[in-house]
């Protein structure tokens, strides 16, 4: 399997259920590449289409998965990349109680959903974000010196945090899009996929 093959399956199982565009930018892959390659594996079985959008059949999941060590053994014995891997799940820790914090609140020693109607208390939330982002942006840089693909992540995701701080919330979490909290899941998801790690839930 070429490379590139096994990137657009990558990105098909990053993304679950997505169509050439998505696929293209969270790989760094042309789309007409992407199709092309779609095509290709649709022609093995490795993947299924509908409504213009690809996901990964069980010959394609274990195909893809079969291949990370082939292709990312280098990016596994590299220190500085797994370095910033190892500092990127410290600062999931820290991602993952702001989440909590955004969706739920304490009040009066209850713990309740948060409705978005106190503005200070989300702004807060989102300056908290911010922080946390620069942590992010350091460890991403040194992800990227060694894949540069990774640079897709920083891009995006400071995207998402400035549209949140221009006060459209819904790009702090929402699912439908590529909010910050989608693309943290899909790097992280990525990364673990790369270096053959699990998911600590």
């Amino acid at each position: 399997m070429l490379y590139t093959d096994h990137l657009v399956l990558h990105g098909i199982g990053i993304k679950k259920y997505a169509d050439a565009v998505n696929i293209s930018e969270i790989i760094g892959i042309a789309q007409a590449e992407v199709e092309n390659s779609i095509d290709r594996a649709e022609e093995r079985g490795l993947v299924m289409r509908a409504d213009g959008k690809a996901t990964l059949g069980p010959a394609g999941r274990l195909i893809m998965q079969c291949n990370y060590s082939r292709f990312y053994d280098s990016v596994r014995k590299n220190d500085a990349f797994v370095a910033a891997y190892d500092r990127f799940e410290e600062l999931n820790v820290d991602l993952k109680s702001l989440i909590t914090a955004w969706q739920v609140r304490d009040i009066a020693g209850s713990t309740v959903r948060n409705d978005h109607t106190d503005a200070d208390y989300d702004n807060k939330i989102i300056d908290r974000l911010g922080a946390l982002h620069e942590s992010a942006e350091r460890i991403l840089a040194a992800m990227a010196s060694v894949l540069p693909r990774m640079a897709i992540y920083r891009e995006k995701l400071l995207t998402a945090l400035e549209r949140a701080e221009d006060g459209a919330i819904e790009w702090v979490s929402d699912a439908k899009i590529e909010s910050y909290h989608t693309l943290w899941f899909e790097l992280h998801e990525d990364l673990l996929c790369m270096l053959g790690k699990e998911r600590e839930e």
